[in-house]
């Protein structure tokens, strides 16, 4: 699991790696760096689906709202 910016390729140049996704896996094995993920959360970074869905399972997006509507 990377952060890149939206103009690269697929599967070229990325920012900074925060975490690793196996879904081949019985049961599918994630796990991210919470604190990055966050924190470019914060900074504007807009995730795919997926990984919306998966940070959900972790709990990250309801962390990212809590700190949205702090302010």
């Amino acid at each position: 699991m990377v952060v890149a910016d939206s103009r690269s390729p697929r599967d070229g140049r990325f920012i900074e790696e925060i975490g690793t996704y196996n879904p081949v896996a019985n049961p599918a094995l994630f796990s991210v760096d919470e604190e990055k993920a966050l924190d470019w959360l914060k900074k504007g970074a807009q995730p795919s689906d997926t990984v919306r869905n998966l940070f959900s399972q972790k709990g990250l997006m309801e962390k990212f709202h809590q700190f949205k509507y702090q302010k």
